[in-house]
């Protein structure tokens, strides 16, 4: 029956994902899609970039959250995944691209291949889907499309990708345009070009209708009244509304279910379907206890899909309630129900997510891929009006054959020549190892390194600085090395408040001698808050909330002669990356503070003695 059902095809269907490096222009792509599609009309008022509807992804220019979409070109109808391009997100990109049988890999006509395009392509390539590869921005005045298909073609050989694979079509676009051409010398003004090589390169998805339902479930989605949905792609069969199905989890465990509703996707609208077929990818509600990975299948003949493999988390934080003297003064949600509440409910769809109960239940350890992952993570629950601490983050240590083992990041560098040494030195202290050099363009040289996860925690603020906003990062996981020694940590220590009040001006201005404020004059202070960075490694305890004495005498010009200099504001980031271990970060829907995790000098003092 298996080589019968691979025979029939679903030919009026195309399924296809969209990969490619940050900010290269994929959700601008999708837009344009959808717009010659037809999934706008004409007087229909749009943002640009719909497909980033997350206020975050829109901010940072970088999709977070995988999406499907379709869009109808002649008799075909297109569903398009819109994939993450940072590895942080990985968990999404592994797990959509079960659902297609094709990827458009999208490369700066510019910057070219990049690292995590190498990223994303490798899972791509391992899948065996058909690349198509669009070289976008070709109408950008510095574009090299030439030799950035000479690099893609290297990037396909070093992947080790078949034969097939490499003859892939290439596509020369402009996203933001709206065009699209086969050779860099024909005409175009639309994407007629990408739609009828999506066609003709991408093939139907197999399936048959009339055999026994499988449909594999690779992502999850939430409705307050259907509650969990199971999103994927049916690989064969029908699925109707009402029907009985069997849930057969990963760890072979089934269950059977009614299914409640089914959902289909046309443009950027969700549409209620009575019944869906092979080749499709849909969501279906009805069935809570459904995880990625799982198959819905025929309840007579229940048989598994392959399971889908998403990578371990590399970093944990410490999320807990917040106990500052200022706790429950900005926040909507404050107790430990609701932060265990929320940190749950992000595990309906953030798969590549961990949270385990400690010994406290104020407090709870939150696994993730990477810094971005778990920033994204807080942030999110910032703008909620959620209110908590959390801690430094740490990697997540391995035990084997009684050795330890750490995560090992694959580090891409793109800096100028000025820089190297600087960069190298950085990196040595942190334990990086130089694996490759090469020059790129324009006096640039990209180098690739292999550095513990602990050693990039906070780096990219020291990158920056070192390259004067210059360089660019890139970074994604690549595998369990034995521990590579102690890493240096911050080098300085903390200007630490003495007092609970309002910082003064005139305490500021004498202060400012001792390093550098994090505070202005008229912020909320405690005793025991970081407001600034030591100029020294020690902690420093200052009084910050000090006034001047009053005397007989009065000068006129003497407060306008104190000069402050511009304090530091630092993102969430900087101040994730700024903590050292006996140190929180205070979160709320107005402020992040710096702390420490003792707010007393004494109990500091005596916590040392020990």
């Amino acid at each position: 029956m298996n080589a019968e059902v691979q025979n029939k095809l679903r030919e009026d269907i195309r399924n296809i994902a969209i990969i490619a490096h940050v900010d290269h222009g994929k959700t601008t792509l999708v837009d344009k899609m959808l717009r010659q599609g037809g999934a706008f009309k004409s007087h229909e008022g749009v943002v640009e970039r719909v497909m980033d509807s997350n206020d975050l992804e829109r901010e940072r220019g970088i999709t977070i959250l995988a999406k499907n979409t379709s869009v109808h070109y002649k008799k075909f109808k297109i569903n398009i995944v819109d994939t993450p391009g940072h590895a942080d997100f990985s968990g999404e990109v592994e797990r959509t691209l079960n659902m297609v049988n094709g990827v458009l890999l999208l490369v700066d006509a510019f910057e070219g291949a990049m690292p995590q395009t190498k990223f994303v392509l490798r899972k791509a390539l391992e899948l065996n889907l058909r690349p198509i590869v669009v070289i976008n921005k070709i109408d950008r005045a510095d574009a090299r499309p030439k030799e950035v298909v000479d690099q893609v073609i290297e990037l396909f050989l070093e992947l080790e990708a078949n034969d097939d694979q490499l003859d892939f079509p290439i596509v020369y676009a402009s996203a933001k345009a709206g065009f699209a051409k086969l050779n860099l010398d024909d005409p175009s003004n639309d994407l007629s070009p990408l739609f009828e090589t999506i066609i003709s390169r991408v093939g139907p998805p197999p399936g048959d209708e009339s055999a026994p339902l499988q449909m594999l479930v690779t992502s999850l989605d939430y409705d307050n009244f259907v509650g969990r949905i199971a999103l994927g792609r049916i690989f064969r069969g029908k699925i109707r509304v009402g029907e009985t199905l069997t849930l057969v989890q990963s760890a072979g465990l089934s269950t059977k279910g009614k299914v409640t509703r089914i959902i289909g996707y046309e443009g950027l609208k969700k549409v209620e379907l009575e019944e869906a077929a092979a080749g499709e990818i849909i969501g279906v509600a009805g069935f809570e206890e459904a995880q990625i990975g799982a198959t819905l299948a025929d309840p007579n003949i229940p048989e598994a899909l392959p399971t889908i493999s998403i990578g371990e988390p590399t970093i944990s934080m410490n999320f807990m309630v917040n106990t500052s003297p200022f706790a429950g003064k900005e926040g909507k949600f404050v107790t430990s129900r609701n932060l265990r509440e929320r940190l749950y409910r992000e595990l309906r769809s953030n798969v590549a997510l961990r949270i385990e109960e400690t010994g406290n239940t104020d407090v709870f350890k939150v696994s993730g891929r990477g810094e971005l992952h778990l920033s994204i993570l807080i942030e999110t629950m910032r703008r909620e009006g959620y209110e908590f601490a959390v801690s430094r983050p740490t990697v997540i240590f391995k035990e084997i054959d009684g050795k330890t083992y750490e995560p090992i990041e694959r580090l891409w560098l793109d800096v100028e020549e000025a820089y190297i040494g600087t960069v190298m030195e950085g990196l040595g202290r942190r334990k990086g190892e130089l694996v490759n050099m090469g020059n790129t363009h324009g006096g640039h040289v990209r180098l690739e390194f292999e550095v513990p996860s602990r050693g990039l925690i906070g780096y990219r603020s020291e990158f920056l600085t070192a390259t004067r906003g210059t360089g660019i990062m890139n970074y994604t996981f690549s595998s369990y090395q034995p521990y590579k020694g102690d890493i240096p940590s911050r080098t300085k220590g903390a200007l630490i408040s003495m007092e609970t009040g309002e910082a003064i001006l005139f305490s500021l201005h004498h202060i400012q001698e001792r390093g550098v404020l994090f505070v202005s004059p008229g912020d909320k202070i405690y005793e025991g808050m970081v407001i600034g960075e030591h100029s020294r490694a020690n902690d420093l305890v200052v009084n910050a909330s000090k006034k001047k004495h009053l005397t007989n005498f009065r000068s006129s010009t003497a407060e306008d002669a104190l000069v402050l200099t511009q304090p530091r504001k630092m993102s969430l980031e900087e101040a994730i990356a700024f903590l050292a271990d006996d140190e929180l970060l205070e979160i709320t829907p107005q402020t992040i503070r710096l702390r420490k995790k003792y707010l007393s000098e004494l109990d500091r003092k005596r916590l040392a003695k020990k």
